[in-house]
């Protein structure tokens, strides 16, 4: 099992653990998590699963690109560190992933 960090917008943190494979935005749907609305279910059409990466995770995830690039347009408040939740699937290596939610979803 993987650890992964939600923080709400007021500095709530709330840490759940996810097997490998999972995606994040299913991490946070599977356990309440507020500021996730996932409206299309993980399929990359929409923006509603957008996080922000904290600083010292971000140069670990994989490139965003794609459909993720062109959704992100639709997404609010986009920053550096902006990603759809459910395009980073839970390996080894990001366990213990820090991830921020936005003030609200576009």
């Amino acid at each position: 099992m993987f650890q992964i960090t939600f923080i709400d917008k007021a500095g709530q943190a709330r840490t759940v653990s996810v097997s490998e494979g999972t995606s994040v935005m299913e991490a946070a749907m599977k356990n309440s998590i507020p500021g996730i609305e996932a409206e299309c279910g993980g399929a990359c059409a929409c923006a509603t699963c957008h996080v922000y990466v904290a600083d010292d995770w971000k140069d670990r995830l994989p490139k965003s690109e794609g459909m993720e690039d062109d959704m992100l347009d639709f997404a609010f408040d986009v920053r550096p560190n902006s990603r759809l939740s459910c395009q980073i699937k839970m390996t080894a290596e990001l366990d213990g992933l820090v991830v921020h939610t936005p003030e609200r979803q576009g």
